[in-house]
């Protein structure tokens, strides 16, 4: 025996509101299957809700290309940072700066490894330390470090922190979208389920298919289960 099943996704409840909405378009308040009151609920939360889903989806989709433009920018300035650490080591292991100098960049004499530059956290950390360090190193007189130069380290730096600081805006915005959406589903489920009990009462007097063919016209959803299969026409 075929079940209802009530939306459990956005869409979902849209195309619920719309079909019910469009029946109510179609029918004299006397002949609408469900209370005339509910269409005006429908009237009333469906350009509401559609407006936040469409302002959720688009700001998610938004959010999820500027993550891939953040990926780039990552990759592109963590490769400056960590060179321009390995051209530091090697000027000092040529005697061309003293071990000491380390110390302008927040690492020890001794430590001759490139830091960890693997999470954004990690990049925002050491870039500003290497640029700072070597800003720092130039005001009092040291001679520059080229291939890469700080300038340049500093143009790939902030360039991704531009990206981190709008990604982050757009997190932000993303999840404001979400829980305005959230905070929606309830009100509309609830109209929903109103709806569609309201559609069924008016149609018991009928059975079977033609009960289940009169719903589905105003937009209930009907399954069948797993183990059961549609009778063929």
């Amino acid at each position: 025996m075929p079940y209802r099943r009530l939306p459990n996704t956005d869409q979902a409840r849209l195309r619920a509101l719309k079909a019910a909405l469009d029946q109510g378009r179609l029918k004299y308040p006397y002949d609408l299957a469900y209370p005339q009151q509910l269409y005006h609920d429908i009237q009333s939360i469906l350009p509401q809700f559609e407006q936040a889903v469409s302002q959720y989806n688009f700001s998610k989709e938004r959010q999820a290309k500027y993550g891939k433009l953040l990926s780039d920018q990552f990759k592109e300035a963590r490769i400056y940072v960590s060179h321009f650490v390995q051209v530091l080591n090697f000027c000092i292991i040529r005697k061309e700066l003293k071990p000491e100098v380390r110390e302008e960049f927040g690492l020890s004499i001794d430590d001759k490894a490139v830091p960890e530059l693997g999470t954004e956290q990690q990049l925002i950390h050491w870039g500003k330390k290497v640029i700072t360090g070597e800003e720092s190193r130039m005001m009092k007189g040291g001679t520059r470090i080229y291939n890469p130069s700080i300038a340049m380290v500093k143009v790939k730096y902030e360039k991704f922190i531009e990206y981190y600081n709008n990604h982050k805006n757009l997190q932000n915005t993303t999840q404001k979208m979400h829980e305005k959406v959230t905070s929606m589903r309830d009100v509309v489920d609830n109209l929903i389920l109103k709806v569609w009990n309201g559609i069924e009462e008016n149609f018991n007097d009928l059975s079977g298919d033609d009960k289940r063919n009169a719903c589905s016209n105003y937009g209930i959803v009907y399954m069948y289960r797993k183990d059961e299969k549609p009778m063929e026409s």
